[in-house]
């Protein structure tokens, strides 16, 4: 087996679906103003919720719909508590968090009867696309045809963000709502009523990224299946500074080392070492983060 050859890029862009959406999720609120670290539980309701609606209703579109519904409930929940009661952001994100794990579990053992991880084999994934004429070319066919439709929806969606962001006037008002509240509330914007469908959104792409997680790479649920994957989403989108093409390089990055970190099992390393890697990365690119700040700060206090 070799560790580098194309199959791996292959293995990358599907591993990087769901960080993908969750960071542009995350990249949402930020854009207004809210630095949501609930992404993680969000992502795991919608992978639960995915199984969920594939295993009452057979259908893959409704599984995808209700897990996006879903962690749009949760989302409300955490819109209400930031915006309308005013609680801390980082309080309520790892309360989120620690509800969606709680209560994932416990649905997992009321609703299928099993502890662990739930896994039926007549339950149908998502399907593969193969993109016609792309798929007979050598090399890049392998690379960009074959994945899942959330796969290209993932991409598509950073592409529509970008648009969003900076080609329409909603967008340019969500901007200004992040950059500075009080002046756009002075100028007639509906601050609120902005946040919170930012943070909708946000719950949406969320819920995607775990049907994606929970149906498009394994077609099952285990508790706490996310691994940590929205936290790396959330340094994702630190890292790409909230842009949706910088966020795609950041990601692609994260989704690399996590279909490294798989490869490397076969190389008869631990699993624990190898599982690593990609937490690893993530505490190099903190480090980055904070010294890129610092440099930022520096920066603003001399031109004072």
């Amino acid at each position: 087996m070799e560790l580098f050859d194309w199959s791996l890029l292959s293995s990358t862009i599907r591993m990087v679906t769901p960080i993908l959406l969750a960071a542009l999720g995350g990249a949402l609120c930020a854009r207004v103003g809210i630095f949501n670290v609930g992404l993680e539980g969000l992502v795991l309701v919608g992978a639960f919720s995915a199984i969920v609606g594939n295993h009452f209703t057979g259908n893959l579109f409704l599984a995808v719909l209700i897990a996006a519904l879903v962690s749009i409930v949760f989302s409300l929940l955490f819109a209400y508590m930031t915006i309308k009661l005013r609680a801390n952001e980082i309080v309520v994100g790892v309360a989120i968090n620690f509800l969606a794990l709680g209560l994932t579990t416990f649905a997992l053992r009321a609703i299928f009867g099993v502890k662990g991880a739930f896994y039926d084999k007549d339950m149908t994934g998502l399907p593969t696309v193969e993109i016609p004429f792309i798929h007979d070319i050598p090399v890049i066919g392998g690379i960009v045809s074959g994945h899942s439709p959330l796969v290209y929806f993932a991409f598509l969606a950073a592409i529509l963000l970008y648009v969003f962001f900076y080609r329409t006037v909603t967008g340019f008002r969500v901007l200004a709502v992040g950059l500075n509240p009080v002046a756009a509330r002075s100028l007639g914007l509906k601050v609120t009523g902005l946040q919170v469908l930012a943070i909708v959104m946000s719950g949406a792409l969320c819920g995607i990224a775990g049907a994606q997680l929970s149906l498009g790479q394994v077609t099952m649920f285990t508790e706490g299946m996310t691994a940590g994957r929205g936290f790396i989403a959330l340094v994702a989108m630190m890292m790409g500074q909230s842009h949706p093409l910088g966020i795609i390089a950041s990601s692609l990055l994260f989704g690399l080392m996590d279909a490294l970190s798989i490869r490397l099992q076969g190389f008869s390393l631990p699993t624990q070492f190898t599982a690593m890697l990609p937490y690893v990365l993530t505490i190099a690119a903190m480090f980055f983060l904070k010294n890129k700040s610092q440099i930022g700060s520096d920066n603003q206090q001399s031109t004072r």
